[in-house]
């Protein structure tokens, strides 16, 4: 015979077991009361199983269900909510991403920006939509697209979140707190990190120095702020040569991505550069110097391109 202690051992576990049980069984409960639907669907599955064969019955209920269900979406719908986390409205991706298919580019365009994508490690279909960009905006203020496409290429490394130290943002550099007037248009400052403005106010920006220095080479140096210094660094050497490894592709010419910008003379920055479309006589080939945002061109800039730029 058991003793005394077996069985309240014995009844000790039963009633612990039953409590597990019952308490997973309401938070079972809980968790698919929570959801609505669920809810509904059992309601509706307990109304077959008591109405058995009462099928007339069993269809009234299931249109009821579907109607509210229906009115409930709609509901939501009219609030703006279809339960959807990507929802962007009409708008498509094509649309709204900063990026084309490099095929819906011409020939031109379309080997100026494979050769940029693989030389400064880009994706191509954002650089595609750059390159039509200033093919168009190029036309539009009689600027070559290869002049922006260089400086593009000296300023930022077709990084649309560059900053310099004197706070030259974006992929042409522009020196928002300065111009912040070209980009109320787009919606306020931060559109100065939107590639496609920050293009159109960037060109803006050039060709107004171009005209202010009467000269291609003096507008660069309006642009990088060293209208009023002896030297600009090489920066307008810098971005003619990049321009013309572009020329070269225009042309049909072969120029290798690991091509280097050739070193300006000293004390000649404004002269146009001979550019030379050689393979870099190097045993293991090397990509363009990126140091990374803020670029080498951006380090060049002084101070005074602020003052300047606010006569």
């Amino acid at each position: 015979m058991p003793d005394f202690r077996t069985w309240t051992r014995a009844s000790s576990a039963i009633g612990t077991s039953l409590r597990v049980f019952a308490s997973d069984l309401g938070h079972g409960l809980l968790a698919v009361s929570h959801n609505t639907l669920a809810v509904v669907g059992l309601a509706v599955i307990s109304a077959g199983f008591i109405l058995g064969e009462r099928a007339d019955v069993r269809s009234m209920l299931e249109e009821r269900t579907l109607s509210w269900l229906q009115d409930r979406q709609d509901e939501r719908l009219a609030d703006g909510d279809d339960g959807s986390l990507l929802d962007f409205g009409d708008v498509s991706v094509g649309d709204r991403a900063p990026a084309t298919d490099p095929s819906e580019l011409n020939r031109q365009q379309a080997s100026v920006a494979h050769w940029l994508s693989r030389r400064y490690r880009v994706a191509p279909e954002p650089v595609a939509l750059l390159v039509r960009e200033a093919w168009s905006l190029g036309q539009r203020v009689n600027l070559e697209p290869t002049l922006i496409l260089a400086i593009i290429a000296i300023e930022s490394s077709f990084n649309p979140f560059a900053q310099s130290p004197v706070g030259a943002q974006g992929l042409m550099q522009v020196l928002t707190r300065v111009h912040d007037d070209k980009y109320e248009a787009f919606g306020g400052n931060l559109a100065a990190f939107d590639p496609l403005t920050n293009l159109r106010v960037g060109v803006q920006v050039l060709k107004d120095c171009i005209a202010k220095a009467g000269s291609l080479e003096g507008g660069l140096r309006y642009y990088v702020g060293a209208a009023n210094l002896n030297d600009d660094g090489g920066y307008a050497f810098k971005v003619l040569a990049e321009q013309g490894f572009m020329q070269q592709l225009l042309k049909g010419r072969s120029v290798p991505v690991t091509a280097r910008l050739p070193v300006p003379p000293s004390g000649s920055a404004a002269v146009e550069p001979a550019v030379s479309v050689a393979p870099v006589p190097s045993a293991k080939p090397t990509a363009p110097t990126r140091s990374g945002p803020p670029t080498a061109a951006a380090q060049t800039r002084q101070p005074e391109r602020v003052a300047l730029l606010e006569r």
